[in-house]
């Protein structure tokens, strides 16, 4: 293939995600018209790496970040969104990091493209660590503004992966809100520094949405 149909196979393939909904929002049956892409989920963690650098002043390449942000997705073009209640996170690894090497082997930067998807993956350098945060942090807080106007009805959900797990029972059994629920679940699970524990904290205690 020549370089201009390789820009607009990739453009087209990644334009898809602008209509692969988060399968999460879908589990937890939230009830609202319009629900986030995967598109627009890649942007406000973009968004919110930006502003996480800014206030806590991290030594990090935060364009490194930003572009790792914008491929950490890429295997949704090809196999949709996946959650931790739907598969192993060993076997997501392996699917995602297939699906990555299919998308990118005929760009003629395609290799080190991989090697910063691969980066990520793995979470073990300063930028693939913050750039997980920033990822899981976005979904905390989508849930929390999901969660301000009532979009969720914890009475009216059908059995499901998610809302069967041993903690999210536990905690729903303490009466705690679908977002309370989420963010603290999050909290102890996801593996945090103390800034982002710092603005979990906050969305905890305030409403968010203004």
């Amino acid at each position: 293939m020549g370089k201009e149909e390789n820009v607009i196979n990739y453009y087209v393939l990644c334009n898809k995600l602008k209509n692969v909904i988060r399968t999460g929002w879908k589990h937890w049956e939230v009830k609202k018209d319009r629900l986030e892409s995967v598109a627009e989920h890649i942007f406000w963690v973009q968004m919110l790496a930006i502003a996480m650098k800014s206030e806590y002043q991290y030594d990090i390449d935060i364009m490194k970040v930003i572009f790792m942000i914008a491929i950490h997705e890429l295997w949704e073009t090809i196999i949709w969104d996946l959650t931790e209640f739907d598969i192993s996170r060993e076997e997501k690894e392996k699917i995602e990091q297939e699906a990555v090497h299919k998308i990118l082997k005929d760009l003629v930067d395609g290799e080190e493209i991989e090697k910063i998807f691969l980066e990520f993956d793995g979470h073990k350098t300063k930028e693939a660590n913050f750039a997980y945060q920033c990822d899981k942090l976005e979904c905390d807080l989508q849930c929390k503004l999901y969660d301000e106007v009532w979009w969720v009805d914890l009475n009216k959900q059908e059995s499901h992966s998610a809302i069967e797990n041993e903690r999210v029972q536990k905690l729903l059994k303490e009466n705690k809100t679908w977002s309370e629920m989420w963010l603290e679940y999050d909290k102890e699970n996801i593996p945090y520094d103390e800034n982002f524990k710092k603005v979990i904290d906050y969305a905890l205690k305030h409403k968010i949405n203004n």
